[in-house]
């Protein structure tokens, strides 16, 4: 299909620059296939839902994954967006022209990498040096890597430490939150619980890749980056059961939907997993475990705003996009959400 599908105008003021607070006070775009939308607010999910659904979350923690450094006069900055063993990572690398395979990059605090070469996409191969876990490297001289939407207009501080991670954040890997779980606390998992509405984790790194621009006319030519997930034995059978019973399940946020869909079969069952996905999901794709999803609002000609169309149909979150702009939801990773049921 052509990206240029995939378009729409956003008002540069939509974009949210700061998370709500309280975070489950966001405002919530209700959307079936057809007929009228609803805007609700994300705190109402309790009498939105069925008892018997099952809201599935991203465990995945975000790291301080954005470094800023030296080789030797040149200054190099390197974003994290992939593990590959304890001490290496692929990093997509700023002033990339100044660096070539075998030079060390200081990135101060004493944390020190070797680039040893560049991948076939670009990016670079970084190796750690030092006995320290890589973790406790990152906590000294990373700060968090805020998308370029919101890095563009201010510096990641403090508060992004805990507004740019969700409540479920346990597993470390990911370089960008799973953002449609931003909008989750303690309240609402109580609401939640009280009127019926199961939930489970699984864990997908979600890597910088996310916020690539697809650079190709056509989507048959757009190359996904992998990332790693994992789906443990009990969670699928919890919801291969839920399914049975005419439970529906609800991803919260993208990286839970791609990963479920990485995981199920023909037969709509769905399998334990644990390795790399690099799942594409355009128009056309037919969705095997997933009943509907909850999601922020995303980037005009991305992978994702394919995705939501793949879901619901093209026209169809047109529709739901222009509403949103038109009542001023705020947009992307700090912003509202939708919830969309096909």
């Amino acid at each position: 299909m052509r990206v240029e599908l995939f378009d729409f105008d956003l008002p540069p003021e939509l974009i949210a620059l700061r998370p709500v607070s309280p975070r489950h006070a966001a405002r919530l775009l209700v959307a079936g296939s057809a007929g009228p939308l609803q805007d609700r607010r994300v705190r109402d999910l309790p009498e939105v839902l069925r008892r018997g659904d099952v809201l599935v979350f991203n465990d995945t923690r975000v790291i301080p994954a954005q470094l800023e450094g030296r080789r030797g006069e040149a200054r190099i900055g390197a974003t994290l967006h992939k593990r590959v063993d304890l001490r290496r990572w692929q990093a997509f690398i700023r002033n990339a022209k100044r660096l070539k395979p075998g030079d060390r990059i200081a990135f101060g605090g004493d944390v020190n990498a070797l680039a040893e070469h560049r991948l076939p996409d670009g990016a670079w191969l970084l190796f750690f040096e030092g006995d320290e876990p890589v973790e406790a490297l990152l906590d000294r001289a990373g700060t968090i890597p805020l998308p370029p939407y919101i890095a563009g207009k201010r510096p990641a501080d403090q508060h992004d430490r805990d507004d740019y991670q969700t409540m479920f954040a346990r597993e470390d890997g990911a370089v960008a939150a799973p953002t449609a779980s931003l909008h989750f606390t303690p309240e609402l998992i109580t609401a939640l619980d009280a009127a019926g509405i199961e939930r489970h984790t699984l864990t997908l790194h979600v890597g910088a890749g996310t916020f690539l621009p697809v650079k190709v006319d056509d989507t048959a030519d757009h190359r996904m980056h992998s990332e790693w997930g994992r789906i443990d034995p009990a969670v699928a059978a919890a919801l291969n059961r839920a399914k049975e019973r005419g439970g529906r399940i609800i991803a919260v946020g993208t990286t839970s939907l791609r990963l479920l869909e990485s995981a199920a079969a023909e037969d709509g069952s769905l399998h334990p997993f644990a390795g790399d996905t690099d799942i594409f999901i355009t128009p056309g794709h037919r969705f095997r475990v997933v009943d509907g999803l909850m999601t922020n609002f995303h980037l005009p000609r991305s992978t994702l705003m394919m995705l939501v169309s793949a879901l619901m149909g093209r026209e169809r979150m047109m529709e739901v996009y222009a509403h949103a702009i038109a009542q001023e939801y705020r947009f992307y990773s700090y912003g509202d959400s939708s919830l969309l049921i096909p």
